[in-house]
């Protein structure tokens, strides 16, 4: 469920005309509801909770990093799940706890290590023997022993696109689960580390909760053979990964009730704290992405609309193909006609383009449409390609809304480049 909704004829966030805010800041935008935010939240919260899981919820920054949106979940309860110093300082200001902080991702750099141990956060998921030495390194200079997990790649096959599952052995993330018992015992005789627990993670936008299973089965034998061998084991980092509808008419990914039980079946009586990473689940259907059409041309073959926002501020469908429900701003009259047309923005890219031969109601030059499941991987991937600005973020509470990022000006942009100076 979301909060994007036609309300007299107009689609609205919450109670805001989409219009409105377009009226006020231009196209294209970005638009995030606080209302969905805490619904998913709560949503996924109370499945775990209905499971009899001791369970905290780290939202993966990578999603949607945006400050106010964060501070909204961290507001519920959310600790944070960063990859970067950077996603860990936005987390930081966005006010949620160090203790409720994990650090992942496969090449953390020793200025990135020597932060988190400074920080004091939750634990450092590890992926490698070379970034575990550093980090006992880095922490035992500080005379502390930092809480870690060792992720292991459990070599599951999530079922989903090539380039977003990690839990294969030819996957880059993680250590392969057949050596991560001699690599725990390494992290055991090391001065600056202590193994609290095991993480976990294969792929994202998972629709079924079998390949979750199959992981969680491996994670359990590995959980008998290290506590076999003295190890406290005492937290599971299971990751994130739980799929979506992009695609109203044929997603139908698991509801978190499920995936929960999936959990509560196979390590519930473990008696360890279980730490999940969600991300797409919790933003993805909280935000839109509005543009406005530039023209519509008529081709040999086919007709196109022609948009203000592109592949540089929306990049799934280049980047994966990837789906995204186009629905006009104003309410198409019932019955009205719909005819396949190419969505298409103006980048110099053929794969500049959001859909091929899709039904939709008639566009005209002006008119708005909206690009639904946006709010997870959309500003987060934005770039600056083609000298186009970045696009502002908007999030709506009730009635009100606020820019939460704004779209810089052209000045601005060109002020993070200088001449040297034998071409002044």
């Amino acid at each position: 469920m979301n909060h994007f909704d036609y309300v007299n004829g107009e689609l609205c966030a919450e109670d805001v005309p989409l219009s409105r805010i377009a009226a006020e800041l231009g196209t294209p935008f970005y638009c995030y509801s606080t209302a969905t935010l805490v619904r998913h939240y709560t949503v996924f919260r109370q499945a775990l909770e209905k499971a009899g899981l001791d369970a905290t919820i780290c939202f993966a920054l990578k999603a949607n990093p945006n400050i106010a949106v964060v501070r909204t979940l961290a507001g519920l309860g959310a600790g944070a799940d960063v990859v970067s110093e950077g996603e860990l300082r936005r987390a930081l200001a966005a006010g949620v706890p160090a203790g409720r902080i994990v650090f992942s991702g496969v090449g953390k750099t020793r200025r990135e290590l020597e932060l988190a141990v400074a920080k004091g956060i939750m634990q450092v998921n590890v992926e490698s023997e070379p970034e575990l030495r550093a980090l006992s390194e880095v922490a035992a200079a500080r005379g502390v022993r930092m809480p870690i997990s060792l992720r292991v790649n459990p070599d599951v096959d999530a079922g989903t696109h090539a380039k977003i599952t990690t839990g294969k052995k030819e996957n880059k993330f993680g250590i392969e689960w057949t050596r991560a018992h001699e690599v725990y015992r390494i992290a055991r005789e090391l001065p600056g580390v202590e193994v609290v627990g095991i993480a976990c993670h294969i792929g994202s936008q998972l629709t079924d909760v079998e390949p979750f299973r199959q992981a969680f089965s491996r994670v359990r034998d590995l959980v008998a053979i290290l506590r076999a061998d003295g190890f406290d084991i005492r937290r599971l980092d299971l990751g994130g990964g739980l799929g979506v509808p992009y695609d109203a008419a044929t997603d139908l990914p698991p509801h978190p009730d499920d995936y929960a039980a999936a959990i509560a079946g196979s390590l519930g009586d473990l008696g360890c704290r279980i730490v999940l990473e969600p991300g797409r689940l919790l933003v993805g259907n909280a935000g839109v992405l509005v543009s406005r059409v530039v023209y519509v041309k008529e081709g040999a073959t086919r007709s196109f609309a022609i948009v203000d926002a592109a592949m540089n501020d929306l990049m799934r469908p280049a980047l994966y193909d990837a789906h995204h429900d186009i629905q006009p701003v104003a309410e198409p009259a019932a019955g009205a006609p719909r005819a396949e047309i190419d969505v298409v923005g103006p980048v110099c890219e053929t794969g500049d383009t959001f859909a091929r031969q899709r039904p939709l109601p008639p566009l005209a030059a002006g008119d708005l449409v909206a690009f639904r499941t946006a709010g997870a991987y959309g500003a987060a991937m934005s770039s600056t390609y083609n000298s186009r600005l970045l696009v502002p973020e908007v999030l709506v509470n009730g009635h009100g809304f606020a820019v939460v990022r704004a779209r810089p000006t052209y000045e601005d942009m060109l002020a993070l480049e200088a001449l040297p100076d034998w071409l002044e």
